[in-house]
């Protein structure tokens, strides 16, 4: 995704003045996200300065939220994360990707599955809400099942409030995906991907999180409240998988990928 793109931090005192140009605009908004690809790397004390004229420019402001890696957070103290929860930060987009260290190792991912495991539970004990993403077909027909059955157990020690799946595509080409690989990878077909989705379901014990694979990569849009709604998204995945009928799936065209 940002592999045309150069990392650069930069300056606080820029950022602000841009929320002060903003907040000239338009005083009202109510939701901010903390961009671009991570915001965690900045020192908690820059983020606390850009979190408190936040809050100062927008009088209705109700949530703050960032993207923010499991190692990112596990740098930080918890004292340190509590500090940004009591200045507005709210929540965290991390992606898991997966919780399988082998296939985490293949696509030479930095954490691993306990180093998710306890920066994510460090962002939760902080009183951070969490939103997390698993890429449904990244393990290959190699590792679908471990990937299926690992992610689930690394979910059910998180329990974050948001779940949500993304089917792995290949913006620059399959090859150049299978060239950045350690190992020989074979795709899912769609169904593989289905049947690969159903296993992470089914292996998944939540409490209130709640889950969408509704994103334009997905085949099969499934919503609901994992605690909830469990047997009823995969009685829909068992349908499909039983019946092979491409036309309950999205069409290629539509996935816009």
């Amino acid at each position: 995704m940002y592999k045309s793109k150069k990392f650069k931090i930069r300056d606080s005192d820029d950022i602000i003045n841009d929320i002060k140009s903003v907040s000239e605009l338009n005083k009202d908004i109510k939701k901010v996200f903390l961009a671009d690809g991570n915001a965690l790397v900045l020192k908690t004390e820059s983020l606390i300065k850009i979190l408190s004229t936040l809050k100062s420019y927008f009088p209705k402001l109700s949530r703050v939220s960032a993207y923010a890696s499991s190692a990112d957070i596990e740098n930080k103290s918890i004292e340190e994360l509590k500090l940004l929860k009591e200045n507005g930060l709210d929540l965290l987009y991390v992606g898991i990707e997966s919780g399988n260290n082998q296939v985490l190792e293949m696509i030479s991912k930095r954490e691993d599955y306990n180093l998710h495991k306890s920066g994510l539970k460090k962002a939760k004990n902080a009183g951070i809400k969490l939103s997390v993403m698993i890429i449904n077909g990244l393990g290959g027909k190699t590792h679908s099942e471990k990937h299926a059955t690992d992610s689930a157990k690394l979910i059910n020690d998180i329990q974050p409030e948001f779940l949500s799946t993304l089917v792995l595509s290949f913006p620059n080409g399959e090859d150049y995906f299978k060239n950045k690989l350690k190992e020989e990878f074979h795709p899912l077909n769609q169904f593989e991907l289905i049947q690969e989705l159903e296993i992470f379901i089914s292996k998944t014990e939540l409490n209130q999180t709640v889950f969408r694979s509704d994103h334009a990569s997905n085949y099969l849009v499934l919503r609901g409240n994992l605690g909830r709604d469990k047997e009823l998204l995969l009685t829909k995945m068992r349908k499909v998988l039983n019946s092979k009928d491409c036309n309950q799936l999205r069409d290629e065209w539509m996935r816009g990928l």
